[in-house]
């Protein structure tokens, strides 16, 4: 069964009607398909059978509590960039041991949480990260298990913003320097090598670039190996892209089947365990965001479809220009025209499609595609927008996963001043 299909002129969510989930919880909200998730996940799962492989999800890409609950039950480890994503893994029932923490600026009372709740692994991505770690452990009796986050210098083919693999990007270890932070960590009394990772970007459609960056990975290895640093894992990282308009990703047989042939060459290939961390390739076409149309508007040549959801509920548009297909969640007979899908938020980048051939009326209700990944994430509240609802349909039913945000809720925090 297609995920977000029509059925009587009606799109549907594995059967159910989108318009019944507008009707019950409003709009603009997120829905969600617990089977597209689960069937995400075990298309890599099944595609490392077989090997010692830990599949992560990337909580950065959706870190609803009931998606992370859902992942840890299909035995997921989870990659986090922060302490709050820590404890959002925790709440949610996911296992610490499985979690292994990236990004570039931890602080110390996150790691030391990290080392107390005991995760598995800390991608550690500059020199001086070492020296905190090294120091913070120490503080809290533990050893800090590190792989080195190496800054390979692979283009991922991406747009900017996410290619995370070049020299000039802010994220990893030089290639270059890579092989004296090894020395130095070694040598840290409060530290454990365990393995070596890289990242290279995101949205990535083609093996090329992860191939690249294993070589450049491998490389090091050996040269560690040839000065007694011994690595129990490799961590590819993730990135792998979606369809979100007329891409054609690598399906995850394919790319799995690609790292295992190159690793299989070497003659320690089969000895270390692999780990990747996939985020929008799991949940980015397993969700869609619910909005209406307000009004209907032409300004000389130009037709615009004001919705009810904004840049601050889907920020993917304005900040890279990012396509998202839009489908009316009814069908119609009326003449189709071009519009701009555009939100009510005080900005001209407030947009969520351009030039899309419609036909719509006032109150029409639209599904933004692929929308479970970086979008309820990356939601802010700008012009005191309170934040839209999150619904999961499972097997016939829906379940409001987070609540619609009240515009109370929005400065129940803040404080006038006295007098």
């Amino acid at each position: 069964m297609d995920t977000f299909c029509y059925r009587e002129r009606s799109l549907t969510v594995d059967g159910l009607d989108l318009a019944a989930i507008a009707e019950r919880f409003g709009t603009p909200t997120y829905v969600y398909s617990k089977r597209a998730i689960v069937d995400a996940f075990r298309e890599f799962r099944s595609a490392a059978a077989g090997r010692k492989v830990l599949v992560c999800y990337a909580l950065k890409a959706n870190s609803n509590l009931a998606v992370i609950d859902l992942l840890a039950r299909e035995g997921a480890g989870f990659d986090i960039v922060s302490g709050g994503e820590l404890a959002r893994v925790i709440a949610a029932g996911g296992d610490p041991s499985k979690v292994v923490f990236s990004g570039v600026g931890k602080r110390e009372d996150e790691m030391r949480a990290a080392l107390e709740a005991g995760v598995r692994c800390f991608n550690v991505e500059s020199e001086s990260e070492l020296q905190r770690l090294d120091r913070v452990a120490g503080q809290v009796g533990r050893r800090a298990p590190v792989s080195l986050r190496v800054n390979p210098d692979v283009d991922a083919g991406t747009h900017p913003y996410i290619s995370t693999g070049l020299r000039e990007n802010k994220f990893g270890i030089a290639h270059d320097r890579a092989l004296d932070a090894y020395r130095a960590a070694a040598q840290l009394p409060n530290l454990e090598v365990r393995g070596i990772d890289c990242h290279i970007g995101s949205q990535i459609t083609s093996i090329e670039p992860f191939l690249a960056a294993l070589d450049k990975l491998l490389e090091l290895v050996d040269a560690l190996h040839a000065e007694g640093i011994v690595l129990e894992h490799l961590d590819l990282g993730g990135g792998l892209g979606i369809r979100y308009e007329d891409e054609q990703p690598p399906s995850r047989d394919a790319l799995f089947a690609a790292v295992f042939e190159r690793l299989d060459r070497h003659p320690r290939g089969r000895s270390w365990q692999l780990m990747f961390e996939f985020g929008r390739s799991i949940v980015g076409n397993a969700g869609v965001l619910l909005t209406r149309v307000e009004y209907l508007k032409r300004n000389g040549e130009r037709r615009f479809a004001i919705v009810d959801a904004a840049m601050n509920d889907l920020m993917r548009p304005a900040l890279y220009d990012a396509y998202h297909s839009v489908r009316p969640v009814q069908l119609r007979d009326d003449e189709p025209q071009r519009y701009d899908v555009v939100g009510p938020v005080c900005e001209s980048g407030d947009w969520l499609a351009r030039g899309r051939v419609l036909a719509l009326a006032e109150g029409d209700l639209l599904a933004i595609g692929s929308a479970g990944a970086y979008g309820m994430a990356m939601a802010s509240n700008y012009n005191t927008r309170p934040r839209a609802a999150e619904v999961m349909v499972d097997a016939g039913a829906v379940h409001l996963v987070r609540e619609r945000e009240s515009v109370e809720s929005l400065f129940a925090l803040e404080r006038r001043l006295p007098g």
